[in-house]
């Protein structure tokens, strides 16, 4: 009989591999295991974002919230989602409750950033950013959105200083 986990493993190396469709059975099956383990609905959530599922993935989430509402990762992926779908304050609740459980996430930061860029609001961005950026500083995409937003605050300096450590790395291979 297979277990839990060793489902739970096979579907996550199927997500990883993108192909969540057929991951999303085996996090079904081990649900049925152990309903009450959050990081399977986390995910189960994760897969079905994946596939563009994004009420269902929400519900996941959820689930995995009532069961662990410290879950950073849950708290990040539905902002995520909130924020493709423009829902930009909900996304922000999200990036905000997760940080309040996990605030050395870089990739949370960034975002969150992101979501500020897109609000105009820049000087926040740039404070996102600089945080994400303090917690990995080799971060390529906070790297290219804190130099962007230099620019837009006009601080020209500032966005060739960045620009200088963008070009500097070697960014071959990664994400």
């Amino acid at each position: 009989m297979e277990t839990a986990a060793v489902l739970n493993n096979s579907a996550v190396a199927l997500t990883e591999a993108n192909q969540p469709y057929e991951a999303i059975p085996l996090f079904r099956q081990a649900l049925t295991l152990e309903p009450e383990n959050p990081l399977l609905w986390l995910n189960l959530g994760i897969a079905q974002q994946k596939t563009g599922e994004y009420t269902e993935a929400i519900e996941s989430f959820q689930r995995s919230l009532v069961i662990d509402d410290e879950l950073a990762e849950a708290w990040h992926s539905m902002g995520l989602i909130y924020y493709e779908l423009n829902e930009f304050a909900l996304a922000e609740e999200c990036y905000r409750s997760a940080l309040d459980n996990n605030d050395n996430d870089p990739k949370t930061w960034n975002n969150l950033g992101v979501l500020f860029f897109n609000e105009n609001n820049f000087e926040e961005a740039r404070n996102c950013f600089e945080k994400s950026i303090s917690l990995f500083p080799q971060y390529q995409d906070a790297l290219i959105n804190i130099r962007d937003t230099c620019r837009e605050l006009g601080d020209f300096r500032a966005a060739a200083e960045f620009e200088r450590v963008i070009s500097g790395l070697d960014f071959n291979g990664r994400d």
